[in-house]
């Protein structure tokens, strides 16, 4: 298991926040375990930091790499690319 670090400025969380729960399915069906955490940047609520637990770095590098992942971002208002870390327990 490892761990993805995402950091996305979107342009109305409250716009956002449906797109990302209703994509639950396919980051199941791209390696993530369910497992995951969304925060919010306190001086800029728009700033949002995910969390997931995926199956492997291959798996997480082909989601992130999916085009129905990119065209979920842009529907939902992500602005730019997120920063994107993949992460293992030390």
């Amino acid at each position: 298991m490892i761990q993805v670090m995402l950091r996305s400025k979107v342009a109305d969380y409250a716009k956002w926040r449906p797109y990302f729960d209703a994509d639950l399915p396919n980051r199941r069906a791209g390696g993530a375990t369910g497992v995951e955490h969304v925060f919010r940047d306190l001086d800029d609520p728009n700033t949002v930091t995910i969390l997931l637990e995926m199956d492997s770095a291959e798996k997480a590098n082909q989601f992130m790499h999916n085009p129905a992942l990119a065209e979920t971002m842009k529907a939902s208002g992500v602005i730019g690319m997120p920063e994107v870390h993949f992460l293992s327990r030390a």
